[in-house]
């Protein structure tokens, strides 16, 4: 059978069923294009965590106060636990291994200056944050080494609440209000960016201790811990237990790794994948039943014509050939249909979510039309059998 023979024997059996050829490219083309958005979608989502994550860098131990514990009291009930201190954040910082120790309290708070107000998030750290946190300035300085328990009151503000507190640029040596403090500018940062939605450039960075007495906090809400590179987690995270359970008595309070977290949230993506992708795989099942039944349909109106093809001598497995192709074309049909409603769905999200992280790989494409045509080989072979096993005289009749 010449080339041009088989391709017309293609286009006219997909022409003879139109209607049900289209329904099920149409299943085809759902299944797949939900497939792949919703993995392009898991894989931004993870990426961007990544992304989010690794601004702070990845050798990052948090402590915070608190533990939850199994003890012989009622259950759930959070153990009785110290604050954590500026005194805690320079024990660690003096650990061997470890780069910097940075106290965290967080909140939010109106800051003034020439007239202008505007609320802000307020970020008490140390002056290792600079560097611990990957921060960059752009001008001025970062907040003075003054001794942790009596720093003197600077302020380093954000890229976007230094444009808009000081749009002339001229921020450094100024002086504004946090609150019922005065705080001079000492320096302005780079823009940063996100951080899981929020915005780290729409915050100003004071000394930790000043933070503390501005919002009426005793302790941190959090130590941030950078080790050196080539040190190993579990001895510096053995290092903090030991110093910490040294000075509070007892084991009060929380070690979480960034591995720690990524780990979680790569779970939590695996689950929402697993179960969004069931969604893909069920339409794409319901496409190849869809291919299934035309083939099968095909089949027995193409009796006579089957058995004629015998009769002149063709061969079975030419014969087999034929059906199958016609299931793996009607498959990458719905295939190549499916990756055009994923661009066209590309395109409104970009519009009505433009925030949301897509990533859709060439190689996910590639593979989306090679599970197509995985599917409609699969649901082929049974009708393409029976064909195939015709009695050639029986076939002849149309029985």
């Amino acid at each position: 059978m010449r080339l041009a023979d088989l391709l017309f024997w293609l286009w006219r059996a997909l022409l003879a069923g139109r209607s049900r050829s289209l329904l099920s490219a149409l299943g085809i083309a759902i299944g797949i294009a939900s497939v792949t958005l919703l993995t392009g979608i898991g894989e931004g989502l993870r990426l961007y965590l990544l992304d989010s994550f690794s601004q702070f860098g990845t050798r990052l131990i948090a402590v915070t106060p608190g533990k939850t514990e199994t003890a012989g009291g009622p259950p759930g009930i959070l153990s009785s636990s110290r604050p954590l201190l500026l005194e805690d954040a320079d024990a660690l910082a003096r650990l061997p291994g470890v780069e910097a120790a940075l106290p965290v309290v967080q909140g939010q708070g109106e800051v003034r200056s020439r007239g202008l107000t505007r609320s802000t998030a307020i970020l008490g750290t140390g002056p290792a944050a600079l560097s611990g946190w990957r921060l960059t300035l752009v001008q001025g300085r970062f907040l003075p080494a003054d001794d942790s328990a009596m720093p003197r009151a600077y302020a380093v503000l954000g890229a976007k609440v230094a444009a808009e507190l000081f749009p002339g640029g001229d921020a450094p040596g100024s002086l504004l209000r946090a609150g019922d403090r005065r705080f001079r500018v000492a320096g302005v940062l780079a823009p940063k960016g996100q951080f899981l939605g929020f915005d780290l450039d729409d915050m100003i960075y004071l000394p930790a201790a000043h933070a503390q007495a501005l919002f009426n906090k005793e302790g941190l809400q959090e130590i941030d811990v950078i080790y050196g590179a080539g040190r190993a987690e579990a001895e510096i995270t053995a290092q903090i237990r030991r110093v910490l359970i040294a000075r509070h008595g007892a084991e009060d309070f929380t070690l979480t790794s960034q591995q720690d977290m990524l780990t979680s949230l790569d779970k939590i993506l695996s689950i929402i994948k697993l179960a969004v992708g069931g969604l893909g795989i069920i339409s794409l099942l319901i496409g190849a039943v869809g291919i299934f039944s035309i083939m099968s349909i095909a089949q027995q109106e193409r009796i006579p014509e089957v058995g004629l093809l015998m009769a002149l001598g063709c061969p079975r497995r030419r014969i087999l050939l034929l059906f199958l192709l016609e299931a793996v074309v009607l498959a990458l049909l719905g295939g190549a249909m499916g990756l055009a409603l994923l661009g066209g769905l590309k395109l409104l999200l970009a519009l009505l979510a433009a925030g949301l992280p897509l990533s859709l790989h060439p190689l996910y494409l590639l593979l989306a039309l090679g599970c197509s045509a995985l599917v409609g080989l699969l649901a082929g072979v049974a009708p393409a059998l029976r064909a195939v096993r015709l009695d050639p005289v029986v076939a002849l009749r149309g029985d």
